[in-house]
């Protein structure tokens, strides 16, 4: 519920303050005074794109609304981490005129917030309607919305598995899709990787070190003779020994056999031949290894050559592949898995299943909220006709036209509000026949019928009587008295039905004063000071008029 508001330097009004209470309220003055200000006032404060709201001459303007706070309202405060009190909010916005710049700042409880937040709250504080709005009815969903929000908690319940259903499909959709792109492109590429899974399955690959290896081999054949020479020169030495001079082997026995000589006389000595005996057999161990190297030395050219030709098979498969021995072994593997049969199509049937059955977990949950919608949409045709049909509408036909749609998070529905006004004309999209009149009392007609669903929002009817008749105004009069026992309602006015209906009537003025128009806002609380006001709505302060006033506060209350 709006409680107050506060304006300074905005259009017309220099300062400005006023406190609100629940139930009906009526604006009322002449043509021109500014009676829509405080209804354009509260549109920009809530984030609306209106005309240009600051006072000519001023750098500074302010609109700060107070709102009590609600349920739906806390649970925002919360989801926001928002601080308020325990009875109710002030938002407030500021606009700054600076080098001829106009800037603007929100502020909820002193805490700034941006425009998102702002139109995420609107919903939750207010709802305001013009004559002649088909905007609304154009936005994409809004019918549906609303026949949504008329549901109630029951239809409002389905919604949640319904979002979840669809994004769980639009997952497993998307992943399908992706898995079919790529076997598209798998399936013309698939002739160039079995070329290649040939290629590399005829060069046998098995280990990455595999032409280190092969090269540390060609290098120890390509030398085989030079090898040989070098053990048979070593032998010699060791061994066998030159031109009938003793070998190295010779010359440490002799050594070995002198010290065991000497050790025979002096005991001390006994480590010195240790050693002798220890090198001895040390040359003995280094000579049979020779011996045994030097035999399993080849210089057999053909296994050269064929080693040589293995290497520079592997050498060309990493250059024209542009890839390492390890890398084409791993490529080759992942062909070997891409290329069996029944691979890639395993995966395809298997995200295919996964897509159908969320899609027909999707469908499910698509259907059971089209059979609350329509279960919904007969009701609302049924409230809607007995709303309008005493305004000035009797041969009006109504009807919500339910078609399938394309799914998603809201489900698969497309809704549709048929009016015809006028017997034998065929129902047809609201939208493109009602007349500005006809749009008011049905957007009344239908904001009644929402009331029990937003309890906790204040409604706005910014001059929808206009260009009706005294019979329908009193029955606009009427549902706009009955709406307010559920709600905080608002209403600019130029009907005396209507404003006699209200439970609490501002008279809006506009005065000059210094050369200066200024408007006036102020509260008539007294029935004389009302009875003027009505009076001058049905035609000029007169004694008859002044009587028609009476009667009318009289039967309203």
């Amino acid at each position: 519920m709006l409680t107050g508001l506060r304006l300074q330097n905005i259009a017309l009004i220099e300062q400005l303050q006023l406190d609100f209470s629940n139930g009906f309220t009526v604006l009322t003055g002449e043509t021109g005074a500014g009676k829509s200000i405080l209804l354009d006032a509260l549109d920009a404060l809530l984030g609306g794109t209106g005309p240009r709201l600051l006072r000519q001459g001023s750098e500074r303007g302010v609109i700060e609304a107070s709102f009590s706070l609600t349920p739906p309202l806390q649970s925002w405060l919360e989801q926001q981490e928002l601080e308020a009190d325990d009875t109710e909010i002030l938002l407030s916005r500021e606009w700054r005129l600076s080098d001829e710049r106009l800037s603007s700042r929100h502020r909820l409880n002193g805490v700034a917030v941006n425009r998102a937040q702002i139109q995420e709250l609107r919903p939750l504080l207010l709802d305001l309607t013009v004559q002649g709005q088909t905007q609304q009815l154009a936005r994409p969903g809004q019918q549906r919305r609303w026949l949504d929000r008329f549901a109630g908690e029951g239809l409002q319940a389905l919604l949640t598995p319904v979002a979840e259903a669809y994004r769980s499909w639009r997952c497993a959709a998307q992943q399908l899709e992706q898995a079919r792109s790529n076997w598209q492109q798998l399936q013309q590429e698939r002739e160039r990787q079995e070329q290649v899974l040939v290629d590399l399955e005829a060069a046998q690959l098995e280990d990455p070190a595999e032409r280190e290896q092969l090269q540390a081999e060609e290098n120890r054949l390509a030398h085989g003779v030079r090898l040989q020479e070098g053990v048979m020169t070593l032998l010699g030495r060791l061994v066998d020994g030159a031109d009938d001079a003793p070998s190295a082997l010779d010359h440490l026995a002799a050594c070995e056999g002198e010290l065991a000589a000497m050790q025979q006389l002096d005991p001390s000595i006994a480590e010195l031949a240790g050693c002798a005996s220890d090198a001895l057999a040390q040359l003995k161990d280094l000579a049979r290894d020779l011996d045994r190297y030097g035999a399993s030395l080849e210089s057999d050219p053909d296994s050269l050559g064929q080693l040589q030709e293995r290497i520079a098979q592997l050498k060309a498969l990493e250059r024209r592949h542009g890839k390492t021995l390890a890398e084409l072994i791993a490529w080759r593997d992942q062909l070997r898995e891409q290329l069996a049969p029944g691979g890639a199509e395993a995966s395809l049937e298997a995200l295919e299943a996964a897509e159908l059955a969320v899609r027909r977990q999707r469908d499910r949950k698509n259907a059971e909220l089209t059979t609350a919608r329509q279960a919904a949409a007969a009701h609302l045709q049924e409230q809607l006709m007995q709303a309008l049909r005493p305004m000035g509408l009797a041969n009006v036909r109504f009807s919500v036209a339910i078609e399938p749609a394309a799914p998603g998070e809201e489900g698969a529905d497309a809704v549709q509000f048929l009016f015809s006004a006028n017997p034998g004309q065929p129902l047809a999209p609201l939208a493109e026949v009602a007349s500005g009149g006809e749009m008011s009392r049905f957007l009344l007609a239908l904001k009644t019928c929402l009331a029990a669903a937003d309890q906790h929002v204040t409604l706005l009817f910014d001059e929808i009587d206009t260009g009706v008749s005294g019979r329908v105004s009193g029955a606009m009069a009427e549902l706009l008295q009955r709406l307010a026992q559920q709600r905080q309602v608002f209403c600019v006015t130029h009907q005396p039905l209507v404003a006699a209906a209200a439970d609490h009537h501002f008279r809006v003025a506009k005065e000059v004063r210094g050369g200066t128009t200024h408007t006036q806002v102020s509260q008539l609380r007294d029935t004389q000071a009302r009875q003027a006001e009505l009076a001058e709505l049905a035609g000029g302060d007169s004694g008859e008029t002044r009587s028609y006033a009476a009667s009318l506060l009289k039967r309203a209350g």
